[in-house]
């Protein structure tokens, strides 16, 4: 059954190869980016097709040698790559089962991720930008580039809300994991009695709109232009170069200060509106998949708590899964692969039972 599957993939995949690199193709640019994209999608499958048929014309022969070779050594030899051979099989075959999942389209997309301090005062504040930190750490292990497009500093640091757009290989496929409530539990810095508060923060990860995703109408656009605040120099707090978007049919407001030029901020302002009107068709789709999955596994629901940082205790929870790591130090520093490895394993589970596939 894998392997009539297989051949399907491995046909399809040539057929495409074929495609791009035909002239008519190459000239419809839409089209040449899709088939680009199913054929770098398809070649680690085609690549696991082709080791699981050596793998079976290998035992295959092993076999074949045990039942007419009469040389001992032989015979030994052969079972001994037989025991190996077939240890390789279920393995791969639950590799090759995860990659014939439909991949959810949005997953090779750069991503905005955006923290908002929640429950907790100057402290959801402090907590926000722990986990901006967190974030940044992780992406820089990731060589994954940041640029923060928008921030509001908290009163005695961290952040009350900061933007950030996050690009390189396969970006949302892995943060999307980190939407919903973050939980904090600690001895705030402003606490005299050293009593343990709890403290929230709400983190919202959407995919990057592309070029040929949504198509905005100018009309329904309301631009207005003013002066950055922060840091930045005398030049950022005299010029009007900061934008605010407003789109009007949904009400939509995009704003970006962190540029000096004008143009800067406005380009990134309508890339930004354009992933958040995008994002308002994806949601039905993850919620279409919410009510389908218990674990809430990326699901996009920023209502939902995911994940404990307990200080005191030095650990950290997430809900989802019921996963308890005890390293929280470098969690918070940005190693947070082990726990997004979980999550993803957990996805993947309920998939191949979504899809029938045990």
């Amino acid at each position: 059954m894998i392997l009539e599957k297989l051949e399907g993939v491995k046909l399809r995949f040539e057929e495409v190869g074929q495609l791009i690199t035909d002239p008519e193709v190459i000239s419809d640019m839409k089209r040449y980016i899709k088939l680009n994209k199913e054929y770098k999608d398809l070649e680690p499958l085609v690549e696991a097709y082709e080791k699981y048929k050596n793998i079976l014309s290998n035992i295959k022969d092993a076999k074949e040698i045990l039942a007419t070779e009469k040389d001992e050594e032989m015979r030994d030899m052969a079972k001994i790559e037989l025991d190996e051979l077939e240890g390789q099989v279920a393995p791969l075959e639950e590799e090759i089962k995860i990659l014939l999942l439909p991949k959810d389209p949005e997953d090779d997309k750069n991503a905005i991720l955006e923290i908002r301090a929640g429950t907790g005062g100057d402290e959801a504040s402090i907590f926000a930008g722990d986990l901006f930190k967190m974030y940044t750490h992780f992406c820089e292990s990731k060589k994954w580039n940041i640029e923060v497009t928008n921030l509001s500093e908290g009163t005695v640091g961290g952040y009350k809300e900061i933007v950030m757009k996050v690009s390189g290989a396969g970006v949302y496929g892995i943060l999307k994991y980190e939407s919903g409530v973050h939980r904090v539990q600690r001895v705030p810095q402003t606490e005299t009695q050293g009593r343990v508060h709890t403290s929230a923060a709400t983190v919202a990860v959407l995919p990057e709109a592309e070029e040929f995703d949504i198509e905005l109408k100018q009309e329904d656009i309301k631009r207005d232009e003013y002066c950055s605040s922060g840091p930045g120099g005398q030049s950022v707090n005299t010029t009007y170069s900061a934008i605010r978007l407003t789109h009007i049919p949904s009400g939509i407001v995009v704003t970006c200060q962190d540029q000096k030029s004008k143009l800067k901020n406005l380009d990134k302002a309508m890339k930004e509106l354009k992933t958040r009107l995008y994002n308002l068709e994806y949601q039905k789709y993850m919620d279409e998949i919410a009510s389908k999955r218990k674990t809430m596994v990326s699901t996009g629901d920023r209502s939902a708590k995911i994940r404990t940082y307990n200080y005191p205790q030095g650990r950290v929870t997430d809900h989802r899964i019921n996963l308890t790591l005890y390293n929280l130090p470098a969690i918070v520093g940005g190693d947070i692969r082990e726990i997004i490895d979980q999550l993803q394993m957990a996805e993947n589970t309920e998939r191949l039972k979504e899809a029938g596939v045990e």
